[in-house]
């Protein structure tokens, strides 16, 4: 943070153990101005508050809260404030390849427009954002965030969706969790999973999720925390308990166990240990 109360932090995503990375952008900017410049990947932006101006195709673009911005790899462009207050957003930076899976394209997919009104996904964006941006956790950034760029393609580029039709998904679903469930502390990415089940990424995750009705990092931050719990029983204290049931940290555990049990673990286990005595 500058002496004008501007700020940008930076976060790096891995998307599955030993897969590749993807940086999280969380900024908010009064007077800052971006000099011309292009990237090569989708930037992906969700507005929060304020409004942004951006130079961008030969003109001029105004994202207030709750829009999407999506500028392609490639263009050159530029971003400020739009009016005094200033603005703030939250930011991805994602490889074409991301946002192809799923979809039937030959090309990188093309946005006519740049800025999209669409608030289910914008507040799904942001709270991806906002979750790995605490806590970066791989299988959670392969679970969410391709899912979510699948959907803005197929939403709203030229890209035509792929069939969604996935045969024998409660096989699927059976399988990668043994495979999860198996390998707790380290597990294995789904991009992995998916190439020996002969699927695309995006299939297992659609055949996860028609089966569980949750996407795969969730069903293993449930089973982490029905790990947890016996642990706790056993008189082990939190911080313990994280590091062996695969949460980053404490505060990753008790994010995780207060929503599913609706306490925190040390709550949990002091009430079990007044309850024994």
């Amino acid at each position: 943070m500058d002496a004008r109360g501007e700020q940008a932090r930076w976060t790096r995503a891995r998307l599955g153990t030993a897969g590749p990375t993807l940086d999280l952008l969380t900024a908010r900017f009064d007077r800052h101005v971006y000099a011309p410049h292009a990237h090569d990947e989708f930037t992906v932006g969700v507005t929060v508050g304020g409004l942004e101006v951006i130079a961008y195709r030969g003109g001029h673009i105004h994202s207030g809260p709750g829009s999407i911005v999506v500028l392609e790899p490639g263009e050159v462009h530029t971003g400020g404030p739009a009016a005094p207050d200033g603005y703030s957003y939250r930011a991805l930076y994602a490889t074409p390849s991301l946002l192809t899976d799923g979809t039937r394209a030959t090309a990188l997919p093309h946005f006519r427009e740049p800025v999209i009104d669409d608030p289910e996904l914008a507040a799904a964006l942001r709270a991806a954002h906002t979750d790995l941006a605490r806590h970066p956790d791989p299988l959670e950034a392969e679970s969410r965030l391709p899912w979510l760029l699948t959907a803005l393609a197929r939403r709203h580029s030229t890209a035509r969706a792929a069939d969604d039709a996935v045969p024998g998904s409660d096989r699927v679903a059976r399988v990668v969790r043994d495979r999860l469930a198996d390998e707790l502390l380290a597990p294995p990415p789904l991009a992995a999973l998916a190439t020996d089940l002969g699927l695309s990424r995006y299939q297992l995750l659609r055949a996860f999720r028609t089966a569980t009705g949750m996407p795969p990092y969730a069903w293993l931050a449930q089973h982490r925390v029905a790990r947890a719990r016996g642990l706790l029983d056993a008189g082990l204290r939190p911080a313990e308990v994280a590091a062996l049931v695969g949460f980053a940290d404490q505060a990753h555990l008790t994010r995780w166990f207060r929503r599913v049990l609706g306490v925190t673990p040390a709550a949990y286990r002091n009430s079990v240990q007044d309850r024994a005595g």
